[in-house]
């Protein structure tokens, strides 16, 4: 269960004859594990945007009077999580920019380590950018083009460049849909066709309530363009692939398929990974919901051991780290788990979860077990230890409040309570993902940021100890590979 904001979703849909407003909001309930802090969409029919945005979840966000105001043929939606400037309602997305005759509409999932390209360019348009979050600073420049008369395709190719960090992007003109990714594809962004039309979502999870069929992912670095011509994509640099592995790790849902692969056989087989590795002679295996929930699947069954939901959770409790205080914290971990002590009572207990960040959430699972009745208790991660905070989306704490960071194995085992922790290998996450390691954007585990995080690099110190049963010592680099 880690203590991570999550990263935002966007979703957008291009078809005339689509009730793409209706669409986009169903979208957006899929994906509202990505973000529950806002959601918005706006639509266009060619001549007028319209918009409705609001904090909270999707199902309180819209009635059905607001999903029926938003008339027209292009749609974009959002749900946000903030990862920069705080919980506002004026943070909340899609961002809308004015630009003369037309107007700009983006929603965004990623972040910007450094702005200071944009905040250049805006300041030669006469535009004070300082305010503005990474999100409106695209919006603005690519507005400042357009209303200079570029089509919004030639001013977002003339942006591009100045988009120092990882994104996953959907702009909407009046008539044009845009979807486009860093050139590492650090955030997922896949298309699909519905009855003629195009959609973007954040997930393929989002696709088959629609009834949509998959037809690839942006290319890292692609620009897709959907208008009345159709649809053409092109590339504006050079691909890098460096795809985010918290992404199978905790973020998406089981039943997307990223990078070609099945999410849930991804986290099923680093369960059976951790079975190779750390072995262990307990009465039951169960799993931190919802996300240990495949990987306890594997572990258990590789070994031959008893699989139990010792945990029930209750599913209509936010996600506890929404409440970023320490006390309130670990009074929603109550609020959200409660152990079955029928399950748990006298046994030797091995308890699975995707990750430990800070580890406070870990330590009232662990003592939660006790209290039922356990008689030892066995953590397992299927991960390898959170060294490193993320700067490309991911609200992670600081560098000193990750417990790997600043902690042994050993120590952290003493402060969670439990009888043993065992870590799955940074090679054995490799395996269980199926994807070439250079494929992989790994900075969290390893220290290695794909893009240039310029002057974030100073919150970082190197740590020198290899990440857990590492095959060779990686030498973390802070910067850019």
């Amino acid at each position: 269960m880690a203590e991570l904001g999550e990263k935002c979703a966007v979703f957008g849909v291009y078809g005339k004859g689509l009730d793409v407003a209706r669409l986009t909001y169903f979208g957006l309930y899929a994906l509202q594990h990505r973000g529950q802090e806002s959601s918005g969409i706006a639509v266009s029919d060619g001549t007028q945007v319209r918009c409705h945005k609001a904090m909270g979840l999707v199902s309180s966000v819209y009635t059905e009077d607001d999903i029926k105001k938003l008339t027209g043929h292009i749609a974009m939606g959002h749900n946000r999580y903030s990862t920069a400037g705080g919980s506002k309602l004026e943070h909340a997305q899609p961002v809308i920019v004015e630009c003369g005759e037309d107007t700009i509409t983006l929603a965004h999932n990623g972040n910007l380590p450094s702005t200071a390209a944009l905040e250049g360019f805006l300041q030669e348009k006469g535009i004070d950018g300082t305010s503005f979050s990474d999100s409106r600073m695209i919006a603005e420049a690519v507005g400042a083009l357009v209303k200079e008369g570029k089509s919004v395709d030639a001013a977002v190719k003339e942006v591009y460049p100045l988009m120092t960090g990882a994104f996953s992007l959907l702009i909407m003109s009046r008539d044009k849909l845009i979807a486009l990714r860093d050139r590492c594809g650090v955030r997922p962004l896949s298309m699909a066709r519905l009855n003629g039309g195009w959609v973007f979502a954040s997930e393929t999870c989002a696709l088959a309530p629609l009834g949509a069929t998959l037809a690839r992912e942006v290319e890292p670095g692609e620009m897709v363009v959907v208008d009345s011509r159709g649809m053409r994509g092109m590339c504006l640099a050079e691909p890098d692939p460096k795809f985010d592995v918290f992404e199978f790790v905790y973020f998406a849902r089981p039943d997307s398929v990223l990078l070609g692969q099945s999410v849930y056989e991804v986290r099923r087989r680093s369960g059976m990974e951790l079975a190779k590795e750390s072995p262990l002679e307990v009465d039951v295996v169960i799993p931190v919901p919802e996300t240990g929930i495949p990987a306890a699947i594997g572990y258990s069954g590789s070994l031959g051991l008893p699989f139990e939901m010792g945990l029930a959770k209750n599913r209509y409790i936010h996600r506890t780290f929404i409440q970023p205080e320490q006390h309130m914290r670990q009074q929603g971990v109550k609020a959200k788990l409660t152990p079955i002590p029928e399950v748990l009572a006298g046994k030797r207990v091995a308890v699975l979860d995707d990750s430990i960040v800070r580890g406070t959430t870990s330590r009232e699972i662990v003592a939660m077990l006790y209290e039922a009745g356990a008689k030892e208790v066995h953590f397992l991660v299927s991960s390898p230890p959170v060294l490193y905070p993320d700067f490309y989306g991911i609200d992670t704490p600081a560098q000193a409040n990750l417990i790997a960071a600043t902690k042994s194995v050993p120590d952290i085992r003493d402060f969670l309570g439990a009888t043993t922790l065992n870590y799955l290998s940074y090679e054995g996450l490799v395996r269980a993902v199926g994807v070439p390691e250079e494929r992989l954007c790994t900075s969290c585990f390893t220290g290695r940021y794909p893009i240039d995080i310029k002057e974030r690099a100073r919150e970082v110190r190197e740590i020198s100890a290899p990440v857990v049963r590492l095959g060779k010592k990686l030498a973390p680099k802070v910067g850019a590979q």
